[in-house]
């Protein structure tokens, strides 16, 4: 029997996601069984390069998470033991323990109101603690950080930027793709992302070719040959299985996903002017819209979420514990200062449905809940 007060509109909807890329994903499937060849081949290389040219970056190395993209981005860079790396508080928990698994210690300071890294923040961290030496911020939500000025930054300190993109596939600032000032940028195609998989994968995006050979080698075991293992290296290979689905199914729709997330949010952001939540909005350039965050700013944010589901519609909490809280890293890293923002916005946000199955009706419902809730 249904359950009468399972929402309607759904944060994500892989079923109508599924109809849709059905015959696609079956024939990259039947490819891929005929090919006879299952790991690290031929659909790997041809998702890594038409990704490339999708990004507009020169290098992209398919592995098995977002998590190991990073890992193996800060390690390409030579951050390791004794190394401290600035980053965000408010963020998916990947993004702190890719520094702690790479041997470093993850250095935490304040947001801004579009919940991406403070700039001004950061720069003071620099400059009172030269240990740093790598920073590794977080387009979150989709929303691009200002590009041109965090390059102008990790060139004044010499330190090295290493970009989390696993929610700005398709953002853009300064003329740019997210991910193209850093040494490197990871990307996830978790299920939910703008480009998810059917499952787990991740992807390292570099402008430079010995990052990409040496991120090669870092995902099959460190090995430069086979049987030649010249340093420790993961198990982080992305699947031939995915890398069919993900170029055949899923990256020809991207586009057309990105563009119904910016029509979403251009109608929660018209129709939400006048309530109880404020949409949390990029500081500029053009967001991917990953995630529609607003701020609860009248009442609690889980009893606001209970509500609307109530009326039928399915939010989120991202992310209701910023990253030092968190017991996994109890006596590890540097928290510097209170953290007001990041901890007001882990608080007071909730994220409303904006993948792009969503039906104009279901755009309407979401906005009239709501209305009625916060209006």
């Amino acid at each position: 029997m249904a359950d009468s007060s399972a929402p309607t509109v759904l944060a994500n909807d892989f079923k109508r996601q599924w109809r849709d890329i059905r015959d696609d994903a079956i024939t990259a499937v039947d490819r891929v069984g005929e090919s006879g060849w299952l790991v690290l081949g031929d659909e790997v290389r041809s998702f890594e390069e038409e990704l490339a040219g999708w990004w507009g970056l020169p290098h992209v190395v398919g592995v098995a998470s977002g998590l190991d993209a990073l890992e193996i981005g800060l390690r390409c860079a030579g951050i390791g033991a004794g190394d401290r790396v600035l980053t965000t508080p408010l963020t998916a928990f990947a993004t702190t323990l890719a520094i702690v698994r790479a041997g470093a210690e993850p250095v935490w300071c304040d947001v801004d109101e579009s919940g991406g890294l403070d700039l001004d923040q950061a720069r003071s961290a620099l400059e009172e603690d030269p240990t740093i030496r790598a920073i590794l911020p977080v387009h979150l939500y989709g929303h691009p950080l200002d590009l041109a000025a965090w390059r102008q930054l990790v060139a004044d300190h010499d330190v090295v930027l290493i970009e989390d993109c696993a929610q700005s596939a398709g953002a853009e600032r300064d003329g740019m793709p997210t991910g193209a000032v850093g040494l490197a940028a990871a990307t996830s195609f978790y299920p939910t992302k703008n480009l998810g998989a059917l499952g787990d994968g991740g992807a390292l995006l570099t402008s430079e070719t010995e990052v990409a050979e040496r991120a090669r080698t870092l995902r099959d075991y460190g090995q430069k040959g086979r049987y030649v293992h010249r340093e420790l290296g993961l198990n982080s290979r992305l699947d031939e299985l995915h890398a069919a689905i993900l170029r055949s199914a899923l990256l020809p729709r991207l586009d057309k996903y990105l563009q119904r997330r910016l029509d979403i949010a251009a109608r929660y952001e018209q129709a939400l002017a006048d309530t109880s939540l404020r949409p949390i909005a990029p500081t500029g350039g053009s967001s991917a819209h990953h995630l529609f965050a607003v701020e609860v700013r009248d009442g609690d944010a889980a009893e606001v979420g209970e509500r609307l589901r109530d009326e039928g519609v399915q939010g989120g909490r991202h992310y209701p514990f910023v990253c030092p809280d968190q017991e996994a890293v109890k006596g590890i890293g540097v928290t510097r200062g209170e953290l007001q923002r990041a901890r007001r916005l882990a608080d007071r946000e909730l994220s409303l449905p904006i993948h792009p199955y969503l039906e104009d009706a279901e755009v309407e419902a979401v906005v009239a809940a709501c209305r009625k809730v916060c209006g």
